[in-house]
């Protein structure tokens, strides 16, 4: 039996529905990234009330730091950072392959020196399975490795390879275990920007088969359209009766255009990393709030926002604190970010189900397009 259900769509775009062992996420959904047990500058009060439904933390950080064993000792990761609500883990393969030092991958994993200290360390397949179920995750991704752009075809196809070969000891490692003890389980598609490729990987995950599929390798470097053709190639060869989760994605423009390819789920640091640089996401494009015309501005980040920023401050305000740095100022962008992101997939949704998303779609990224063009 699914955990997902689709409850309208238009086009490719879907509206459904995903039942987790913590409540049941309403898709499509952006969710924020807390990669180290902590949304950056966020409370889990505050995550709620920007509408928050699933955070994400990292496999590869939380084993490296503070370890998953004591985070285990706290009773998991939700008490562990008291958010109550369902938690998605990256398996660390992406990690592993960008930040480790002098790594050397073999069949049964990866050895590596982990980016804090240099360490030995291996995490596989197995092992990552481990660390997700120590941290008590939610929704669980399957160890992958994925590849660099550019890559060839043949070292994208050898890589694949073994990626499936990692996902049948992922799946088989978790059927080992009580099925009311399981989490949902997601497959990674990869095939770097292969339609090839990424069609194998999508039929081999689906034959072995878990709760919903990721579409991994995207946002690596590579353009705009190779990652859009990525996310196309994979889409037709997944079954409508799960979710689809693009990793690591993207832009407010990417968020709608990919949920107009099929995509249920994405995540992205962004909202919150800009943030961090005085950068505040509007339905009119960026502002940097730390230029000189918004010194004497008495509008909010963006009129019309329900978010605590924007009720409760101006712009002038708002950059006087990123100017002198002050904490509460690169806090109050991380809010207003985060419920614009999460309030995109709401929206996107909304116009799903009363059938008026292609003309959300037209205004919102003509919007954006806008915007752009006036920076």
């Amino acid at each position: 039996m699914s955990c997902f259900e689709v409850q309208a769509a238009v086009g490719r775009a879907r509206a459904g529905s995903l039942k987790t062992r913590r409540g049941v996420i309403e898709t499509p959904v952006f969710m924020p990234v807390g990669t180290q047990a902590t949304v950056k500058a966020m409370t889990p009060v505050e995550l709620r009330e920007v509408g928050a439904q699933v955070i994400l933390g990292n496999t590869y950080h939380l084993h490296v730091r503070p370890g998953e064993g004591l985070i285990r000792d706290f009773g998991g990761l939700h008490r562990f950072m008291g958010w109550d609500g369902p938690i998605l883990t990256d398996s660390g393969g992406f990690q592993v392959f960008s930040l480790a030092k002098l790594r050397r991958i073999t069949e049964e994993g990866v050895h590596f020196q982990n980016h804090l200290d240099g360490t030995p360390t291996f995490i596989g397949p197995e092992r990552s399975m481990e660390i997700q179920r120590d941290l008590g995750s939610d929704i669980v991704m399957l160890f992958d490795e994925c590849p660099p752009h550019p890559c060839t075809h043949e070292d994208a196809a050898a890589s694949l390879d073994l990626t499936l070969r990692w996902a049948r000891r992922c799946r088989e490692w978790w059927d080992a275990r009580p099925a009311e003890d399981r989490p949902l389980v997601f497959g990674i598609v990869q095939g770097s920007g292969y339609p090839d490729l990424r069609q194998r990987s999508a039929e081999a995950l689906v034959e072995i088969g878990f709760d919903g599929y990721a579409i991994g390798g995207v946002s690596v470097g590579e353009p705009e359209p190779e990652m859009f053709a990525a996310i196309e190639a994979a889409e037709p060869h997944l079954p409508a009766d799960r979710a689809r989760y693009a990793m690591g994605l993207g832009t407010p423009k990417q968020v709608i255009e990919l949920i107009a390819r099929g995509v249920d789920m994405m995540d992205c640091v962004l909202p919150t990393r800009l943030a961090r640089n005085g950068t505040a996401f509007t339905g009119d494009g960026t502002l940097n709030l730390k230029n000189a015309p918004f010194a004497r501005d008495e509008r909010p980040i963006e009129p019309g926002c329900e978010c605590y920023a924007c009720r409760n401050f101006a712009r002038a305000y708002v950059r006087h604190l990123i100017k002198a740095e002050e904490i509460l100022g690169l806090r109050l962008v991380s809010i207003h970010n985060l419920h614009f992101y999460v309030g995109l997939g709401l929206r996107a949704r909304a116009a799903i189900l009363d059938g008026s998303f292609e003309a959300f779609r037209r205004e919102t990224v003509g919007r954006l397009d806008a915007g752009e063009r006036e920076s």
